[in-house]
C-alpha cells in the first residue's frame, strides 16, 4: 500500500487504526486481490459493514421518532443507507482515490462507479467496527453523514444531476465546469476541476479523471448551497 496512503484515508475518516491491516482490507478492490498474491478483498467488511451501518441508522431513527410506525422509519432510514446516498459522500470524500484497483479495473473508471464507491464506505465501517468498537463506528457514520448534508432531491446519485436540479430549482445559472490543472506523470494523472454558477466560483475539486475532478467539484458546491439553504 503506498505510504501516503493510509494517512491520508486516516486524516479524511478522522480515525486512527490500531491495526492497520484492516484499513488496507477496506481499501483493497477485489481487482487488486486478484493480481497482488496475500492481498485482501474489502468483500467481508462490506458484508460487516453493511449490517453496523444499518444498524447505527436504525437505532438513530428509532430513538429520534418515537411515534412514526415501521414504514415510516424504514423510509428515512434508506435515505441515508442507500447507494444514492452513500455515493455523493464517498465523493465528497474522496474515497474513489484512496482505493487500491487492478490495472484494468482502473483503466475501466471502476474508481469512480458508484457501486465501487458505496461498497468501499461500508467496508470501512466495518474495519472501524472491528478496530474501535460501536461507539468509533458511531463517529464515522456521523462523520459520513455530515460530509454531504441530505437533500431532497434525487437523481441517481449523480451530484452533477443533482447540483444542475438544485440551481434550477432556485432559477438560477447552469452550473459551469472548467478543469484548471493538471497534475503527475501520464500513468497517474490528477486534475482539479471547479464548478461556476455564474459569477460564482461555488467548489472546486480533483480526481484520477476529468470527470472525477468535476463531480467532486459538484459535491463541494452541493454542500455551500445546502448549508447556505437547508430548506430546499
Amino acid at each position: 500500500m503506498n505510504d501516503e496512503l493510509p494517512d491520508r484515508a486516516e486524516q479524511v475518516l478522522g480515525y486512527r487504526f490500531s491495526d492497520a491491516r484492516l484499513l488496507a482490507t477496506a481499501l483493497t478492490h477485489p481487482s487488486y486481490a486478484a493480481e497482488h498474491a496475500g492481498a485482501e478483498a474489502y468483500d467481508r467488511l462490506e458484508f460487516l459493514g453493511d449490517a453496523v451501518l444499518g444498524f447505527i441508522v436504525a437505532d438513530e431513527m428509532f430513538r429520534a421518532f418515537p411515534h412514526e410506525p415501521e414504514g415510516d422509519l424504514t423510509r428515512r432510514k434508506h435515505s441515508v443507507v442507500s447507494g444514492e446516498a452513500l455515493t455523493p459522500v464517498a465523493i465528497a470524500l474522496g474515497i474513489g482515490e484512496l482505493l487500491r484497483l487492478g490495472r484494468g479495473a482502473d483503466a475501466a473508471g471502476e474508481r469512480e462507479r458508484a457501486s465501487v464507491l458505496e461498497n468501499a464506505l461500508e467496508a470501512l465501517v466495518g474495519a472501524v467496527y472491528l478496530d474501535g468498537g460501536l461507539p468509533a463506528a458511531r463517529d464515522l457514520v456521523a462523520r459520513f453523514r455530515a460530509a454531504l448534508p441530505a437533500r431532497r432531491t434525487s437523481a441517481a446519485g449523480d451530484v452533477k444531476s443533482l447540483l444542475q436540479q438544485r440551481t434550477q430549482t432556485g432559477g438560477g445559472s447552469l452550473p459551469e465546469y472548467r478543469v484548471v490543472g493538471m497534475d503527475g506523470p501520464p500513468h497517474a494523472r490528477t486534475f482539479t476541476a471547479e464548478v461556476w454558477i455564474g459569477e460564482r466560483l461555488m467548489g472546486t475539486g480533483s480526481g484520477r479523471s476529468k470527470q472525477a475532478a468535476e463531480k467532486t467539484a459538484a459535491a463541494a458546491a452541493l454542500k455551500v448551497l445546502e448549508e447556505a439553504d437547508p430548506g430546499v
